[in-house]
């Protein structure tokens, strides 16, 4: 029977994409300025176009979102965290069983 790949490799990637994931959020939540309620904005006339610019910085990263992809990477790198420690221990088993 063999088995394409390692669980080794599998967890290994495992942890690098729970710690882009991380990576991603922190920054994102880093880059969240506390700012007090804005004033209504008046909506521009018909005939003018909002700038590109000005459209960006409406639209920040949503904290809640950020907060969510944060947890979801600390359990991506904790589950391949798992997946790495119990290959190491079959990994062992099996040493010490043919040793």
């Amino acid at each position: 029977m063999e088995i394409s790949g390692s669980a080794f490799s599998s967890g290994l990637s495992t942890i690098q994409s729970g710690q882009r994931r991380v990576d991603q959020a922190a920054a994102e939540i880093a880059s969240t300025a506390v700012t007090p309620p804005q004033q209504p904005v008046q909506t521009p006339p018909q005939n003018q176009v909002r700038q590109a610019s000005e459209v960006a910085t409406n639209n920040p990263p949503d904290l809640a979102e950020s907060l969510v992809a944060l947890r979801v990477g600390q359990n991506e790198a904790q589950a391949g965290a798992r997946v790495v420690a119990t290959a190491d221990e079959v990994l062992g088993t099996l040493i010490d069983t043919t040793a």
